[in-house]
């Protein structure tokens, strides 16, 4: 279960189909503002700002500062009890910063209640009407907002077809599979056109190939209704798929922002390092350093290592993990390393008498990534 769902069904009445704030007649806006100086940047829906929120003495977000820009899919990631939920919380208004302030679309919505902020949220939970069609659960916001019904009915048709759920509008949820109430959640949230969409891990109760396929769905529609996503998850792979920058948290802070590519292949520490997929923490005299399985190769016998950080070891463990078989090496000078090698070529049978063995194992030095400490935080949580 996401963290904070439990709290989900009592505030959906009031929050989840929040109507869009009524902002007046706007001009189209680009993904850029221009300065005084004449030079672009880059506009910013959400601002956190020295944000800090405290449960008794437990710290659950640090003083923490944030941006998220226009348009961008943008993913907090960390483990349960990192604060990336009540960071959420705080953006959609269901908790008060301790102090700091949060903005949307450069509005100062830090005391201001959820129904007065242009943001709707999509629980793990779906929390749909059972007693409503399809149809009905999604235009449920429109008719609170008291829009028209011809419009009303053209903006729920669009949403449902973006959903790929065109000719379910007659269905009770409990006629649809998860994936498909997940979606009609999600076609509720975006027919009002919010500003920001936040999402609480709504993949989480579904299964594996389902997630998957829903994690290319909601990369689709955020691009097709050019929505600010902000996306909540523990699930690395997630991340990695769906979003344009991550953030990475831990501790009640942020350990690293950037792009999924960055992130992983360049990670600012250890706890990134260990986090966000597989890594082999080596620890050498000149420090730290960061290789992922995937860069290490177990060499052939007679094989040169030319351009190569080569080691010798011994294999411990051979785990056959379908796509790739994984060895485990104790290294001559210290630690252990995990090796993925694809199988393309090869069979686990062949690998059955492995575990022993000495071999050399080799990456390239710029796949030695340096890292600090553990984790850059210093404030701990036990919140969500």
């Amino acid at each position: 279960m996401s963290e904070g769902v439990s709290h989900a069904g009592a505030l959906w009445d009031s929050v989840a189909f929040v109507p869009p704030v009524q902002r007046g007649k706007e001009e189209p806006v680009s993904d850029h503002q221009v300065t005084e100086v004449g030079q672009p940047e880059e506009r910013v829906d959400v601002r956190l700002k020295g944000v800090r929120r405290t449960y008794g003495d437990v710290v659950a977000v640090a003083d923490v500062d944030l941006d998220i820009r226009h348009n961008e899919f943008f993913t907090m990631l960390g483990p349960s009890g990192s604060g990336k939920t009540t960071m959420l919380r705080m953006i959609a208004g269901f908790e008060v910063p301790d102090r700091g302030t949060v903005e949307v679309a450069g509005r100062d919505v830090t005391t201001l209640p959820a129904y007065d902020r242009d943001v709707n949220t999509v629980f793990q939970d779906y929390a749909l009407f059972p007693h409503m069609s399809v149809a009905e659960n999604v235009e449920y916001g429109l008719r609170i907002a008291k829009v028209a019904k011809g419009e009303r009915a053209e903006r729920r048709d669009a949403a449902l077809e973006m959903v790929r759920l065109s000719g379910y509008g007659g269905r009770k949820p409990t006629e649809l599979s998860g994936g498909q109430r997940q979606r009609v959640a999600l076609a509720r949230a975006i027919v009002n056109r919010p500003r920001v969409l936040l999402l609480d891990e709504p993949l989480g109760a579904l299964d594996l190939k389902l997630r998957q396929q829903l994690q290319i769905e909601l990369k689709r529609i955020q691009r097709e209704v050019g929505i600010t996503f902000v996306y909540v998850t523990h699930d690395q792979e997630e991340a990695l798929t769906m979003s344009d920058r991550i953030a990475v948290v831990n501790e009640g802070g942020i350990e690293q922002i950037g792009e999924p590519e960055a992130v992983y292949e360049s990670p600012d520490n250890a706890f990134v390092a260990g986090f966000v997929g597989i890594s082999n923490i080596v620890e050498r005299p000149g420090g730290d350093f960061s290789i992922r399985p995937e860069k290490i190769r177990v060499l052939a016998d007679g094989e040169g290592g030319e351009g190569l950080q080569v080691e010798s070891g011994t294999i411990r463990q051979v785990s056959y993990a379908g796509m790739v078989t994984r060895f485990h090496v104790a290294l001559d000078e210290g630690g252990e390393v995990q090796v993925a090698r694809q199988n393309a070529e090869t069979t686990s049978h062949e690998d059955e008498d492995l575990p022993g063995r000495q071999v050399r194992v080799g990456w390239r030095p710029e796949h030695a990534v340096a890292v600090g400490a553990q984790s850059g935080n210093e404030t701990s949580t036990e919140e969500e």
